[in-house]
């Protein structure tokens, strides 16, 4: 399984209505962190359980979401999380 793989598969507990996972790991070549099959990601994330948290609390459930994998294998996250009425 590939690390965007395991990504996607964690974030199955969150219950998203829509999930997009950008690895922008060629971008950053030479950079810290950097290494191949991804290291550096962008993710836009669509969850009910997001309604009427904040920002904070959003990202924070992405990370226990992602687990070690936060930890050890991403170097880099961007993360854009929304409730449904917000899109």
């Amino acid at each position: 399984m590939t690390l965007a793989e395991s990504i996607q598969a964690r974030l199955a507990s969150l219950e998203p209505t829509a999930v997009e996972l950008q690895d922008e790991s060629g971008q950053h070549l030479g950079h810290a962190g950097w290494k191949a099959g991804g290291s550096h990601f962008r993710l836009i994330i669509v969850s009910p359980r997001f309604a009427g948290r904040n920002r904070l609390a959003r990202h924070r459930m992405v990370y226990e979401a992602l687990g070690a994998l936060i930890r050890s294998d991403i170097h880099a996250l961007a993360i854009h999380a929304l409730a449904p009425d917000e899109l």
